[in-house]
């Protein structure tokens, strides 16, 4: 499987590649492996089952925002400004004030019955 960048550019999909941005976005957070793990695996899950031998970037990121927040709040926005290239302090403030909004039990514990949950 191979993951086309922004840029055009291919590269090999690399699990170790994805796991190293989640730990990134978490570092001094806690949030444990195992955690990040599962996360992956998920992800990678959903990746597979598209059946997909080039996959777009920007269908990868969306899946590790999704993941990060129901994991830490800030450890979404680091990921978020990363990948969406915040240019400037409002654009924080924009996802910092969304998740102000989200009720603080659906950022810490993801619904369970969601599609590609695993029990």
């Amino acid at each position: 499987m191979l993951v086309v960048k922004r840029d055009g550019t291919r590269e090999p999909f690399k699990r170790e590649k994805l796991l190293g941005g989640l730990i990134k976005a978490c570092e001094k957070r806690p949030v444990s492996i195992d955690v990040l793990e599962q996360a992956v695996d998920e992800i990678v899950n959903e990746l597979t089952a598209e059946n997909l031998k080039e996959i777009p970037s920007r269908m990868i990121g969306p899946k590790v925002m999704e993941r990060l927040q129901g994991i830490d709040p800030v450890a979404f926005v680091r990921y978020a400004s990363v990948y969406r290239q915040f240019q400037d302090v409002g654009e924080f403030s924009e996802v910092i004030q969304s998740l102000e909004n989200t009720p603080i039990d659906k950022l810490l514990q993801p619904d369970l019955f969601e599609s590609g949950s695993k029990n």
